[in-house]
């Protein structure tokens, strides 16, 4: 039985609380421990993973279960359970043994969620203005907009979007996210970033609008000394939105 007065809180995947859109085919796991006392340390940790929250309930199917490890380490763990695939929504907790070899209770349930993992799994296709800016002179921020109609009960909405620039993306008049000069710099030679929005909240049975504003950024804007259009001449946008019913 648990009798341990540590507990184990603030757990984190790559960093991140619950993160969308890992692509890291094996995430690294942390967590903290709270004690009141001298001297607590960790002596040894077990983490179980599942498809769902249920699946870690005690007698049910476990995903992943790296049994207990005799070690301090509560950072950078690495899942190892079986291969993750785009989409996937992994739940998982830790319990540890304290430095009187003690167990605590099991921490609450912390999740990840998989990015789109296979060039294939992407579906949309770049799009953008056709007027192009000079090597001095920049032109109007394309703005996109898509109707759509959504029949039926939607049960989750992600929103997978990046550009050749940078972006700023809306629903139905509500803008996605908090983040601000998406997707970021990059040296768009070797890589784009992408990011993942849940937006079920954001959307409604019937009509909705997609709607996206585009800035020249660091790919076509002015980089340091170097002036504009280092990488491209327009700004271009990237956005797959995948709504389940």
């Amino acid at each position: 039985m648990p009798n341990s007065k540590l507990q184990v809180k603030n757990l984190k995947c790559e960093y991140r609380l619950n993160p969308l859109g890992i692509d890291v085919l094996q995430p690294r796991l942390s967590w903290q421990l709270d004690a009141a006392h001298r001297g607590a340390s960790q002596q040894a940790f077990q983490v179980v993973a599942g498809l769902d929250a249920v699946a870690l309930l005690p007698g049910n199917a476990i995903l992943w279960d790296s049994g207990r490890l005799d070690t301090d380490q509560s950072m950078h763990i690495p899942y190892v359970g079986p291969a993750l695939q785009s989409r996937q929504r992994i739940y998982w907790r830790v319990r540890v043994w304290d430095e009187n070899a003690h167990p605590t209770p099991w921490s609450k349930t912390a999740w990840f969620e998989m990015g789109l993992l296979d060039q294939a799994d992407w579906q949309a296709h770049w799009i953008g203005n056709t007027l192009v800016g000079g090597p001095r002179t920049p032109v109007p921020n394309p703005f996109f907009r898509k109707d759509f109609e959504i029949t039926g009960e939607i049960q989750s909405a992600r929103l997978y979007v990046t550009s050749l620039g940078i972006y700023e993306a809306t629903l139905n008049g509500q803008r996605v996210g908090e983040d601000v000069f998406t997707p970021g710099w990059t040296d768009y030679a070797q890589r784009v970033q992408y990011q993942v929005y849940d937006v079920a909240e954001l959307l409604t049975s019937g009509e909705n609008v997609l709607g996206a504003i585009l800035g020249d950024g660091w790919y076509c804007g002015h980089v340091a000394w170097e002036g504009r259009q280092r990488y491209g001449g327009r700004p271009k946008l990237l956005a797959q939105l995948e709504i389940t019913l």
